[in-house]
């Protein structure tokens, strides 16, 4: 994945193992010097209680997704001084394209016991990998790791049902509001007070269309891309009573969703051309100063600045109508593999990555928007003070305040979240997404559809897709 992609979302791909071989998952024993994960034999201290121990030395495999490219001159850096603290470490860097493959391919080179020691993963497969039980238990084995992180972001970073640490949270783009400035006043609404909620949102689109009388709208009508992170954000119950299979049709706020886009469609409130539209249609008709309102991930700043330069100074940013979706943080992550053959140095690697001092210099690279997970790393000038009206300053400062003042979810909070985005795989989301279009085109009413999109996504779930 290229960065400006990395940041909106993370690949939505099947997550089941046995295609590899696994079974339902590796399996780590500790016998005499020695031990195996899954296939594999490591060391007796990567399993089982204990922290690690031994010397930093010895050498490990990075692994970043898509990066190597464009952020040599922020990494080798990163690594020359980590080799400079640590004279008797090598530290080999390497790049995965993050295709469609990704996970199957780091599932297999798993099972060959080929894990890169230090590997940058998205959430599917650090999920993937977790159940499969190949990635390093950071809470047992580099209890230190976490203290550096958001309290609120590390209690979230927990995969597949485990209550352990698997995975760094290191690097994501927060949403955000972006909005036109000049069509919000001239569509009646105010700059300064824009939507704070979803439903707010969608009355915005039907003030905007009877404004504009359809020269210009308030977003795109495919409802693909906001499902879950809108059913999330107005508490859409996911699952039914057993808490593993699909229970939403029936849900009020899931119907009243429903009910609203499709009243917005059928008056000409989201335009018609776009209900099935690819994810470039949002960027193009912002540019072209047809929508009023972007995409939320702050990253879309850059495509604004880049393709679109005379409207960025007319561009406002606010907190993200889908704030209350921020439950669980969906961002890249970094994980030690519990195959790793140095993973004392593999697990210290990691933690320097991912430190607040290391988090900045990546951050501040003019070719990202994206926001760090460590909490000093939030205190920087660069995120506490916002320059003039710039819309990328202001985004930093808006999604580090909501970073920051997020509260910590319950454990119960969390693995719910967790399963459904674990669960909302790219067929179940394009399986639903079809039946909301049928009723939006008035082919089926909102319960039928729902109904139907229920049965489909449960068919999908119970085939691991």
């Amino acid at each position: 994945m290229k960065i400006s992609k990395l940041a909106l979302a993370t690949i939505t791909i099947g997550l089941a193992t046995t295609a590899c071989g696994l079974g339902g998952g590796g399996v780590s024993s500790a016998d005499g010097d020695g031990a195996t994960v899954g296939n594999c034999q490591v060391a007796k201290g990567n399993v089982g209680p204990g922290p690690l121990t031994g010397e930093v030395k010895g050498e490990i495999t990075f692994q970043t997704t898509s990066l190597k490219n464009d952020f040599a001159q922020v990494f080798d850096p990163i690594i020359a001084d980590f080799q400079k603290r640590h004279p008797g470490v090598t530290v080999k860097w390497v790049d995965d394209p993050g295709d469609s493959e990704f996970t199957p391919r780091l599932l297999a080179n798993a099972a060959a016991c080929t894990l890169p020691d230090v590997v940058n993963l998205n959430e599917s497969t650090a999920i993937a990998l977790t159940k499969a039980g190949y990635l390093l238990d950071l809470d047992a084995k580099a209890p230190e790791a976490g203290k550096q992180f958001l309290p609120n972001m590390w209690a979230r970073t927990t995969f597949a049902g485990s209550a352990s640490h698997t995975a760094m949270p290191w690097y994501g783009g927060f949403n955000v509001l972006v909005f036109n400035t000049e069509l919000m006043k001239a569509a009646g609404l105010d700059p300064a007070d824009p939507p704070k909620d979803v439903f707010g949102l969608f009355d915005a689109a039907e003030k905007i269309a009877k404004a504009s009388g359809g020269k210009y709208h308030a977003t795109v009508a495919t409802p693909m891309h906001r499902l879950k992170t809108d059913w999330q954000a107005i508490g859409v119950k996911f699952f039914g009573p057993d808490g593993k299979t699909f229970g939403f049709a029936g849900d009020p706020q899931a119907i009243a969703w429903v009910t609203r886009m499709a009243e917005l469609y059928q008056a000409g409130a989201l335009p018609k051309d776009t209900l099935a539209s690819e994810p470039t249609e949002l960027s193009n008709r912002f540019a072209a100063g047809k929508l009023v309102f972007g995409d939320r991930n702050a990253s879309f700043l850059r495509s604004v600045k880049d393709n679109a330069p005379s409207l960025y100074p007319k561009v406002g940013v606010a907190p993200a109508v889908e704030a209350k979706a921020f439950n669980v943080w969906e961002g890249q992550y970094v994980a030690v593999a519990a195959t790793s053959k140095n993973a004392y140095a593999a697990a210290q690697f990691a933690t320097f990555l991912t430190n607040a001092e290391n988090q900045l210099r990546f951050v501040k690279d003019p070719k990202v928007a994206i926001f760090p997970t460590a909490a000093d790393a939030l205190k920087d000038p660069f995120f506490t003070t916002r320059s003039g009206t710039d819309p990328f300053s202001t985004a930093r400062k808006v999604g580090a305040e909501q970073a920051e003042s997020s509260s910590v979810s319950t454990p119960e909070e969390i693995a719910a979240r967790m399963a459904e985005n674990a669960a909302w795989g790219d067929a179940v989301g394009k399986a639903v997404a079809t039946e909301v279009q049928l009723a939006m085109q008035g082919d089926k009413t909102p319960e039928e559809a729902l109904k139907a999109a229920e049965t489909k996504a449960n068919e999908l779930l119970a085939a691991g897709q």
